[in-house]
């Protein structure tokens, strides 16, 4: 999901996320993904993720 829009990709699609987009990324069929990210720019800190939301209970 990027800003409220879902979104299906396929094997070696891509997508750019821009800066501030609320986002989200999960699999839904029974293969397996490797999802890579990428970051550009010239700080790559964690301290500055806002969790809207969090299955794993980091927020």
């Amino acid at each position: 999901v990027l800003d409220g829009n879902k979104l299906i990709r396929e094997a070696s699609e891509t997508i750019s996320i821009p800066l501030g987009s609320h986002h989200r990324a999960w699999n839904e069929t029974e293969g397996v993904v490797v999802f890579i990210e990428v970051q550009t720019g010239t700080y790559f800190g964690e301290d500055d993720i806002v969790r809207i939301s969090d299955d794993y209970k980091r927020c």
